[in-house]
Formats: C-alpha cells, sequence, structure tokens
C-alpha cells in the first residue's frame, strides 16, 4: 500500500536522508521501517510494561521464597539440636 505525504519541511527530508545514507539504505527503505515502526510502538511499550511488571512479581515471589527457606533451615538446625551456627 502506498502512502503519499505533502508539504514535508526540506530540512526534515534532509535529515531523513542523512538517517538513511548512515544506514546505507534509501530514503524510501529508511521512512517506511520509522513508518512500520510508530505504528506497532503502542503495542510494543505495553508489551515491555507488562513483562516489567511480571519479573517485579516473580523478584519478590523469589525474595519471599528465600526467606521462607532461611528459616525453615532455621527450624531444622534447632529440631537437630545443633548448637553451631550455620
Amino acid at each position: 500500500m502506498d502512502i503519499i505525504i505533502r508539504n514535508i519541511d526540506p530540512t526534515a527530508v534532509k535529515k531523513f536522508d542523512e538517517l538513511a545514507k548512515e544506514k546505507g539504505i534509501s530514503r524510501q527503505e529508511f521512512l517506511k521501517g520509522q513508518l512500520e515502526t510508530l505504528a506497532f510502538f503502542r503495542e510494543q511499550t505495553n508489551r515491555e510494561l507488562q513483562l516489567e511488571n511480571m519479573l517485579e512479581k516473580v523478584l519478590q515471589m523469589m525474595g519471599q521464597c528465600s526467606t521462607t527457606m532461611e528459616n525453615m533451615n532455621d527450624i531444622m538446625h534447632e529440631l537437630m539440636g545443633g548448637d553451631e551456627p550455620l
């Protein structure tokens, strides 16, 4: 599908050309990639936020598990009559 955009600032077009040249691609390829990225930006941002939230929950759960394991280890040590610190 084609998109035509008119009345672009010449300075902006020059910058597009410079960026495209740095990447070794045409202005067309550069702008196509930028528009496609923009189209999916919000969706990608939402996924990243979901992953960050999930990671935070996993880290909290790992902390709770670690504390519980330390407590269980202390209880087992006491039950076994151990006087020496672990």
